[in-house]
């Protein structure tokens, strides 16, 4: 019997009105609204790191936020541990917002200026009642050695800190209250190379030591690719594939997924590709495309891309992709025997 997914959300959407002017109102124009997130169907598994990409501006965030409830959907729903999180009760909700923490993207605005690093942990820690007064101190110090920081960085401020820190600051505020899922929201894309890969690991051993599910946003295939377990595809607020990790950069089954997968840097220069990974420009997201939100881009769209919006299909063991184009992609026995 399969296992109940611990997060699946259910035909999502998402749109945020823009404010109307003096100049709509008296001529009548009707309010417009940019289509954030379109239908999303996503489920994540209990123990395992869902990476989370596409291009900017294609609803990755918000869905993170839709994940976490920091936004509500305008269709849809989403559940956690089989309950729609938007019927919670109060102590539901509660125990919600505990089980389930989000770490933003910029460490230099999401932490208090005018807080030590104690008096951040302190705060989740009581909040939450996680433990008595007088074993916080303990645990700060325990918080503090499980993101590598040294224990006198607890009376230390934010802006004493390099950006690394700060997020390192953050992941602990985040375990302060022994949390079930990580919403990772562009966790590195603030920080220098160099201390990506120090962050990502760290993540890693905690993911490995505490048992942790995580959601991984991000727009970097490469740290997508290090760290996670699937993938799912986002464009212009919808997800046109979810795969196991290897399987998409191995065989994508869709062509923006391709696409994405062409335009990522090469270390290697010897593979590195000239060729336009997608042509032509986002639609509006005020006016999607009628049909396949990808058909304006796709060099391969034929009449039904044009008239019918695909859902997403099996495409392979765990592989589903949302393209018309049913054997885009399909490896063949040379590619089989290449990998």
């Amino acid at each position: 019997m399969r296992e109940m997914p611990l997060i699946s959300v259910e035909g999502v959407s998402k749109r945020f009105r823009l404010p109307r002017t003096a100049s709509d109102i008296l001529t009548g124009k009707p309010p417009v609204a940019v289509h954030a997130l379109n239908n999303v169907d996503l489920e994540v598994h209990r123990g395992e790191t869902l990476g989370v990409v596409g291009e900017s501006g294609c609803g990755k965030s918000t869905l993170a936020r839709c994940l976490v409830r920091l936004l509500e959907p305008d269709e849809g729903l989403v559940r956690f541990d089989g309950q729609d999180i938007s019927l919670l009760r109060p102590a539901e909700r509660r125990a919600f917002n505990r089980r389930v923490q989000m770490i933003f993207q910029d460490p230099y605005s999401s932490l208090n200026p005018r807080m030590s690093v104690r008096q951040v942990l302190s705060e989740a820690l009581s909040v939450h009642a996680m433990r008595q007064k007088a074993d916080i101190p303990a645990r700060i110090t325990e918080l503090l050695g499980l993101v590598r920081l040294p224990a006198d960085a607890a009376d230390r401020y934010p802006h004493e800190f390099s950006g690394g820190q700060r997020q390192r600051i953050g992941i602990a505020r985040a375990l302060a209250v022994e949390p079930e899922v990580l919403v990772a929201d562009e966790l590195v894309s603030a920080l220098d190379v160099s201390v990506q890969a120090q962050v990502i690991n760290l993540l890693l051993d905690l993911q490995e030591r505490l048992k942790l599910t995580v959601v991984f946003v991000a727009h970097d295939l490469r740290l997508v690719r290090h760290i996670s377990h699937r993938v799912a595809v986002m464009y212009l607020g919808k997800v046109l594939e979810i795969s196991p990790t290897e399987a998409l950069f191995a065989a994508p089954r869709h062509p923006y997924s391709k696409a994405l997968l062409d335009a990522a840097p090469e270390l290697d220069p010897a593979r590195r590709t000239r060729v336009a990974a997608a042509r032509g420009e986002l639609p509006n997201p005020l006016d999607l495309p009628a049909g396949c939100l990808f058909n304006t881009r796709c060099p391969f769209a034929f009449e039904r891309c044009f008239a019918e919006r695909p859902h997403l299909s099996n495409r392979g063991p765990a592989h589903l992709a949302a393209c018309h184009l049913t054997d885009f992609g399909k490896p063949t026995p040379a590619t089989i025997a290449a990998q």
